[in-house]
């Protein structure tokens, strides 16, 4: 499995081989490194967790030091996460490099906070009418429950805080990768503000994306062509018949 962490930095387009515009998120992915792994006898389950963006060494608290120390790690990260993988060993570095261009992700991040937000926005209740006699409720939740059984049941949706929760973003598109800088230009928007922590899994990989693509061309292909012989066949038998030529009788003196 392919991982990486990264940070969200805009979104942009660019144009692809069609002349058509693409509107794509940049992500600076990486690099980063692995700092420690986690097994099923020692820790109940298996893990590796990997450091990102790495920060000064005044900023760094003394039992995190060892932690990184325990690594092989001369710097610290300020972002440590895991991801469920095996065949990675401490000290490895993760980068852009890993993903190729087509690939599927999966984008984690931590939505935009709107606070404290009313049914409407938040649920996006219709709300009452504006007229014949709505006053002060046009924007009012309703009815929230029965004379029984005198409570409000739970998950009602009501009026409350709003984003600043876990959203992953699914079938995304790798459209461009930028070695030099380490930056992912990921097809469409991911979750969150401009500088949150962002979590890119791939979930196909170039490989399965090609194979996909070919067979959906071949669906087509004998599709078009299942469809070329059911016209060609229906021409045939709407074609009017021939009139066969009609041979000079022969007298009885053979004439």
């Amino acid at each position: 499995m392919k991982f990486i962490l990264g940070k969200k930095l805009g979104m942009s387009q660019i144009f692809d081989e069609q002349k058509k515009i693409v509107p794509v998120t940049l992500i600076e992915a990486g690099p980063c490194f692995v700092v420690q792994l986690k097994t099923k006898e020692k820790d109940g389950y298996q893990a590796v967790q990997i450091g990102f963006e790495e920060i000064k060494d005044k900023k760094i608290k003394k039992p995190q030091k060892g932690h990184f120390k325990k690594a092989g790690l001369e710097k610290g990260f300020r972002y440590l996460i895991e991801f469920a993988n095996s065949s990675l060993k401490i000290g490895d570095k993760i980068d852009v490099s890993i993903f190729q261009e087509g690939e599927i992700v999966k984008v984690s991040g931590v939505s935009k906070g709107k606070g404290f937000q009313g049914v409407v926005k938040r649920h996006g209740f219709s709300g009452f009418p504006a007229t014949h006699g709505t006053k002060h409720g046009l924007r009012a939740p309703g009815s929230i429950g029965s004379s029984w059984p005198e409570r409000v049941f739970k998950g009602r949706k009501m009026a409350g805080r709003m984003g600043g929760q876990r959203v992953t973003t699914s079938g995304l598109k790798i459209v461009q990768i930028d070695k030099e800088n380490n930056l992912l230009a990921v097809r469409g928007a991911v979750p969150g503000r401009k500088g949150i922590i962002l979590e890119v899994v791939a979930t196909k990989e170039i490989e399965v994306v090609e194979k996909e693509k070919e067979e959906k061309l071949m669906a087509e292909l004998e599709k078009e062509e299942k469809e070329a012989q059911e016209k060609k066949g229906k021409g045939k038998a709407g074609e009017p018949k021939k009139e066969e030529e009609k041979q000079p009788q022969k007298d009885s003196q053979g004439k």
